[in-house]
């Protein structure tokens, strides 16, 4: 009658010491959803306090009559908005192996999964 998953379906949790002595041992698989990740690390670092300011200064060099500058500068924001965003997995990840409050969140979170390898 019951037709829930069974326990199998579940990943067993990995301990945050146990999950970061074995990373770089290979002894896990994990996988990262790329789109959760993003916004995770976007929040995480306040990529949006960092990178508006940039934005707006460079818009408001461009309205001054600066604009070469002002469009470096927007460009700049725009791409790193983009190359953070590229490499959130990564960023991720790094984030998870120094901090364990990170891991705990990001594995509950479905944000990142680990396996034994």
């Amino acid at each position: 009658m019951g037709s829930g998953p069974s326990p199998e379906a579940f990943a067993e949790y990995i301990a945050h010491d146990e999950f970061r002595a074995g990373i770089a041992q290979g002894r896990f698989r994990v996988v990262v959803n790329p789109k959760l990740a993003r916004r995770f690390v976007s929040q995480r670092l306040m990529l949006i306090v960092f990178l508006l300011p940039i934005i707006g200064v460079g818009l408001a060099l461009a309205l001054m009559g600066r604009t070469w500058l002002g469009a470096a500068l927007v460009a700049a924001g725009v791409l790193l908005h983009r190359a953070i965003a590229h490499q959130a997995p990564k960023i991720l990840l790094d984030l998870a192996t120094r901090d364990a409050k990170v891991y705990v969140y990001v594995t509950r979170e479905g944000i990142m999964e680990v396996r034994r390898a």
